[in-house]
């Protein structure tokens, strides 16, 4: 499964690892994703997908508004 947010599309970043001498080399700075199992609210099945922290606050959010999504059509 890749790293890649289903919800905001969040992928991994390159940066810098600045050292005291200020050596340059490069590094990875990976979003924060989780497994989660989650309802969806168009067919009302439980499905597993890779979300990150932000991308659950957004879907409480759209949950409390009241929005209708599919989760297997997100970031499509």
């Amino acid at each position: 499964m890749s790293r890649v947010c289903k919800v905001t599309g969040k992928t991994p970043l390159t940066a810098n690892n600045v050292s005291h001498s200020k050596v340059r080399t490069k590094r990875r700075q990976k979003p924060n994703l989780q497994k989660k199992r989650l309802l969806n609210p168009a067919n009302g099945k439980v499905e597993t997908i890779m979300i990150s922290t932000r991308g659950l606050r957004t879907l409480a959010k759209w949950k409390r508004e009241g929005k209708v999504y599919d989760l297997r059509t997100l970031n499509a």
